[in-house]
């Protein structure tokens, strides 16, 4: 019989289907639990002491009754406050997701970054720690979205959602000269898992085109990396979704292609 290892991935909300996504490509051999921690959405409207206090033995509770062979925190806020925590009181691996800072002003040739996250992210001194290590001479701009988190779970849910307040959340990000290609930003940082949900209409109203760094690619690297090769014979096994508050949602056909064509049960 195949072995197929459990991968968990968790989150504040359904953000962190972007990063599972790209998990269930590099590894259909796996079976997956997703977690939406809803009843505690959105995180940015809690304290640091609160998260902390609430996702450690939250994630013992998931890890007693699934077993995971590994376990993704794809969720911004979570990695850079509880990563530590976590490690420290399991014996899974974890894999977290933090603001992709080291890649973006690796690669920008204007040398003006924006990073764009939830207000608890740009402020916590782990995204200052990265820029301070990696901003490799940029000009790194913070811009704190207190809303586009909810407007991306608002648009996957089906609710219209206009473009005037998607644009007040990107505007800030865009700095320098619109008609100067050369002196204005050129690379800005999705920190925050829900925004690739929005991607295609960041693109459409963004002032000027910029390169748009989305970690979850490097994240599905590293979890096939850390589970070894492929065990073979396995195309696919199933797919759990949990809702923290246990509410009832009909989100089944929006949900499918995250992971990878398969019905969540």
């Amino acid at each position: 019989m195949t072995y197929s290892p459990t991968i968990l991935v968790f989150d504040s909300g359904l953000g962190g289907l972007t990063v599972l996504r790209e998990v269930v490509a590099a590894r259909s051999d796996a079976h997956y639990v997703y977690v939406a921690d809803d009843a505690f959405f959105p995180y940015g409207h809690h304290s640091e002491d609160e998260i902390i206090a609430r996702v450690v033995p939250l994630m013992g509770e998931l890890i007693g009754t699934h077993d995971p062979d590994l376990i993704v925190i794809a969720c911004n806020t979570a990695s850079t406050l509880v990563m530590s925590h976590l490690r420290a009181a399991y014996s899974v691996p974890f894999v977290g997701t933090v603001p992709a800072i080291k890649p973006a002003c690796a690669q920008s040739k204007t040398r003006r970054v924006s990073v764009l996250g939830t207000k608890g992210t740009v402020k916590r001194e782990y995204t200052k720690a990265l820029i301070r290590d990696f901003a490799q001479g940029c000009e790194v701009t913070l811009v704190g979205s207190p809303e586009l988190a909810s407007l991306a779970e608002a648009a996957l849910s089906g609710q219209a959602i206009a473009d005037g307040d998607i644009l007040a959340e990107l505007i800030p990000c865009f700095v320098g000269d619109a008609n100067d290609a050369g002196a204005r930003t050129d690379t800005l940082v999705l920190a925050c898992t829900h925004y690739p949900l929005l991607l295609d209409r960041l693109e459409k109203l963004a002032p000027w085109p910029v390169d748009w760094i989305d970690p979850a690619p490097a994240i599905a690297r590293r979890v096939s990396d850390l589970l070894g090769p492929h065990t073979g014979g396995i195309v696919q096994s199933g797919a759990e979704m949990i809702f923290t508050s246990n509410r009832a949602h009909s989100l089944a056909a929006a949900l499918t292609p995250f992971f990878g064509g398969r019905a969540p049960t």
